[in-house]
């Protein structure tokens, strides 16, 4: 087997969560692109089934969209039951969904705190659990969570507490299922971007204010990533090419941290 090979995914099934636009779209067509059949699930099916249609035609793999509010267990477990209704297998699990809301620690009112925590810890938490469940009757996988360098930095000027909390909590879970269940044959894995220039930050990157100065300053590339710039990254983790990693937190921040 050459190398190339070993970065194949023909014949195998990602379950990616918020794909159907920004980062999770974007690492979904690269595994598309290897060779994988996609599972887009997202809060907005019709976004879904538009990304998911989009990927069959693009790539000539199997896409299909499925609804899934992450928050919500029940809605994680109705969502996976669906994709094992279609599928007999699940070989990647994509961690992708989260938001983040800008906050003075003092004013962050109890309901915002819970809904980021509930959308990028317990989200992650819900369908590693139920997807994992899976995996381990296989006796094989890849999980890979998308955390943050929030959850190694602090990120400046503005507030963020609970999307720094929520991101540093899904870097120990990722090396704690790493370590539970390495014995399954799964791995676990983390992707800590810095700051994308996805639509959540584009019109603040776009507007040049402060904040957006402050972060290139401190950023040695000077830019903000590509999300296409994550695929590659998707990629290498699901695949047989990082055979022998797990429970690592792979950070790609154009050196942010570097400082």
């Amino acid at each position: 087997m050459g190398v190339m090979d070993l970065f194949s995914l023909k014949g195998r099934l990602s379950v990616v969560t918020g794909a159907a636009r920004g980062l999770g779209r974007a690492m979904s067509e690269a595994m598309a692109d290897c060779g994988a059949d996609i599972a887009v699930l997202d809060i907005n099916l019709e976004m879904a089934q538009k990304t998911a249609g989009e990927i069959s035609e693009k790539y000539g793999v199997k896409s299909e969209a499925f609804y899934v509010d992450v928050a919500k267990y029940e809605s994680c477990r109705q969502a996976c039951e669906e994709v094992l209704e279609k599928w007999d297998h699940v070989d990647v699990l994509l961690n992708n969904a989260g938001i983040c809301i800008n906050q003075d620690a003092q004013d962050v009112p109890l309901s915002d705190w819970h809904r980021v925590i509930d959308i990028n810890m317990n989200g992650v938490w819900y369908m590693s659990q139920l997807i994992g469940r899976q995996m381990i009757r296989q006796k094989s996988g890849s999980i890979i969570n998308l955390s943050s360098m929030s959850g190694f930095v602090v990120n400046t000027p503005q507030g963020q507490v609970s999307y720094n909390a929520s991101k540093a909590g899904v870097i120990h879970m990722t090396r704690s299922l790493a370590a539970e269940w390495v014995g399954y044959n799964i791995r676990v894995n983390s992707i800590a971007p810095g700051y994308m220039d996805t639509d959540l930050v584009h019109k603040t990157l776009e507007a040049d204010g402060p904040w957006a100065r402050r972060w290139m300053e401190l950023t040695p590339m000077k830019r903000a990533g590509r999300p296409e710039e994550l695929g590659p990254l998707a990629v290498y983790l699901a695949s047989d090419a990082s055979s022998y990693m797990t429970g690592s937190i792979i950070v790609i921040d154009g050196g942010y941290m570097v400082w």
